[in-house]
């Protein structure tokens, strides 16, 4: 079984997927993404990148993860060092010695996603203020003739002279 990530990519940019996949205003949880990546390197199941492109294209994506996740965490976390150590790393030429910095990537991804579910750094948030009421637009709507019927009513009671 060939892991290919290129159609997904193409299949993405031509639907308008590929928007802001990082972004935390999307709503999707960091974990849960490069829990998915991780998974995609270090599952049972998973068969073992076939091409160099496929290798890199895993390697961008967990980079990509540990910059968001380090964002989540105190810098001079140790596992977060550690990963990005790694990051910083160039991929190494040949078969094998790709194929081990991925895994090595990705267990170190793993270590950050346990250490934030662990320190449930993610789910805390700044305290917010008093967030303002946006009305919808119906109730804009409404009060709008409401108002449009007052006047009316208004104007039609006064006495003409």
């Amino acid at each position: 079984m060939r892991l290919s990530l290129a159609p997904r990519r193409a299949f993405r940019q031509r639907s308008g997927q590929d928007r802001s996949l990082g972004d935390p205003s999307v709503g999707r949880d960091q974990a849960v993404s490069a829990t998915e990546t991780v998974t995609l390197v270090l599952g049972e199941d998973s068969p073992v990148p076939e091409t160099a492109a496929d290798v890199e294209d895993l390697v961008l994506r967990l980079r990509g993860h540990v910059n968001r996740l380090g964002t989540l965490m105190p810098s001079q976390e140790p596992a977060l060092l550690r990963a990005q150590q790694l990051c910083s790393d160039g991929l190494p030429e040949g078969y094998l010695p790709s194929r081990v910095h991925l895994v090595r990537l990705a267990e170190a991804t793993q270590e950050l996603i346990a250490k934030i579910r662990l320190d449930d750094v993610g789910a805390r948030r700044p305290a917010r203020r008093l967030a303002r009421w946006k009305p919808q637009i119906n109730v804009l709507r409404g009060a709008v003739f409401a108002v449009a019927l007052t006047c009316l009513v208004w104007a039609a009671s006064v006495p003409q002279t």
